[in-house]
């Protein structure tokens, strides 16, 4: 588990991942009631890299949990495992919890766990032109705007 000010970001195993898929809540308490859009997906990516036994400890989702009160605000989590020194992340924050800073102190501490494992020079995260709020998430932890790549807008944070 990791801890990122008020949030604590705490590894999805792949059972629960199977249970947001499909609509659960892994067992916690949401604010708003259940996740988002963007968490199940990411769930069920996680979900189906397990099952195809591809899922690397450390390189899957993470559910946001407020410190106070243990109740989820999102999910963050990487695309998969590092791949030549390179590693996408993605998050996903449900609508009452935005504008706390929960997603950019998360964005932060989990981009720089990554950066500290061996092989891993950059991190990247991608959005698309009209989603200010993530870009504003992504200067705020101090990703850099990269050149676009199919229509998204690139970020990336190195050492």
């Amino acid at each position: 588990m990791l801890t990122a000010g008020p949030v604590q970001l705490r590894e999805v195993l792949p059972a629960e991942a199977e249970q947001l898929r499909d609509g659960g809540t892994a067992g916690l308490d949401w604010l708003g009631g259940t996740p988002g859009d963007g968490t199940r997906v990411a769930a069920k990516m996680l979900a189906g890299a397990a099952a195809a036994g591809l899922l690397r400890p450390g390189w899957g989702m993470y559910l946001l949990v407020r410190s106070e009160d243990a109740v989820a605000v999102g999910g963050m989590g990487f695309h998969g495992a590092p791949d030549g020194g390179q590693v996408e992340i993605g998050f996903d924050l449900v609508e009452p919890a935005r504008g706390h800073g929960y997603a950019t102190l998360a964005l932060s501490e989990l981009a720089c766990w990554a950066l500290a494992q061996d092989g891993v020079d950059r991190v990247i995260a991608t959005t698309t032109p009209d989603n200010r709020a993530s870009q504003r998430v992504m200067e705020r932890a101090a990703f850099t705007r990269m050149p676009d790549a199919d229509g998204l807008f690139v970020y990336q944070l190195t050492h």
